[in-house]
């Protein structure tokens, strides 16, 4: 009977470690499906909707800038990136990971973008970025932090900016 109720418990821990990680994965993939729709809203330079996957209390943290703490702001980046001749960007999480508590998360990962220096010439930079994410009352995912920068040397990604 002992042996029993061992098997049993010992099933039944099994069974809620599941169901444990199942949900962290859950909330991992939907961090990853939000940076990755994110990506192409950016490439597809949207900017209202590559803006709205913030939150209304964000901070970005550009390379080379003052960091952004206003909508405004924040905006101002974008709408200044997006506008640069040549502009084309995309990145893709490499790493996702959500809080036990499941109301925070950060992805980070890598980026590659394209922009026309001063001549006319397409730059190409590639880098790395953080962002920390919060879960919403509404149970969508908002980016809190974001920051980034190139894996190129100072000199030749003095002129090209990430996301």
């Amino acid at each position: 009977m002992k042996i029993r109720i061992l098997v049993l418990t010992l099933i039944l821990g099994l069974a809620a470690a599941a169901v444990c990680l199942a949900g962290d994965t859950k909330a991992e993939q939907a961090l990853r499906d939000a940076d990755a729709a994110w990506s192409k809203a950016a490439g597809s330079k949207d900017l209202d909707k590559t803006v709205s996957y913030y939150s209304d209390d964000a901070t970005v943290l550009p390379p080379n800038a003052p960091a952004a703490t206003t909508k405004e702001a924040i905006r101002k980046i974008w709408q200044d990136m997006l506008a640069s001749p040549g502009f084309v960007i995309s990145w893709k999480a490499t790493k996702v990971k959500v809080a036990k508590s499941g109301d925070l998360g950060f992805v980070s990962g890598t980026y590659e973008l394209t922009m026309n220096d001063a001549s006319g010439k397409p730059v190409n930079d590639r880098g790395k970025y953080v962002e920390v994410w919060q879960k919403q009352a509404d149970g969508t995912w908002k980016c809190g932090t974001d920051t980034w920068n190139s894996d190129l040397p100072a000199s030749a990604s003095a002129s090209v900016e990430k996301q």
